[in-house]
């Protein structure tokens, strides 16, 4: 049976890999890492990296994040995002006009994958994230 991870699970340096496929075919790779530090409110999540698309140059690439005690993750605004299923799973969030389904595989733990499916006027692609430790908790 997969064990339930728990905020403390996330806490390091993680690599990341992700490519992101547009509903037209296009598609963008993002290569960088993921890093997940303790604050006062659970965890800070940032990620920072070089982000291809198409055949362009090479763009700096960077997000945030807030993590709580219960999974439960948050815009830097404050605005909640999704809570992460514990023993992975499906989550989702409705960005109007745009619905995100994600799913949470840590099925390979240490190594998680992310995938977000998104659809709407705005938007449609599917996104892939690789999550793989790397270095010293």
């Amino acid at each position: 049976m997969p064990t339930d991870r728990c905020l403390a699970d996330f806490i390091g340096v993680w690599a990341l890999e992700r490519r992101i496929t547009h509903g037209d075919g296009t598609t963008a790779v993002f290569s960088g890492r993921a890093v997940f530090e303790p604050d006062e409110n659970g965890l800070l999540y940032q990620e920072t990296g070089s982000l291809l698309v198409g055949q362009g140059a090479p763009l700096t690439a960077t997000q945030r994040y807030r993590w709580g005690a219960d999974l439960q993750v948050f815009f830097e605004d404050g605005r909640p995002f999704h809570r992460v299923p514990p023993g992975g799973g499906a989550t989702a969030h409705w960005c109007d006009p745009d619905q995100y389904d994600g799913f949470y595989d840590f099925a390979d733990w240490p190594a998680f994958t992310v995938t977000w499916t998104v659809k709407g006027p705005r938007k449609d692609y599917c996104s892939v994230s690789r999550y793989a430790r790397s270095g010293s908790r």
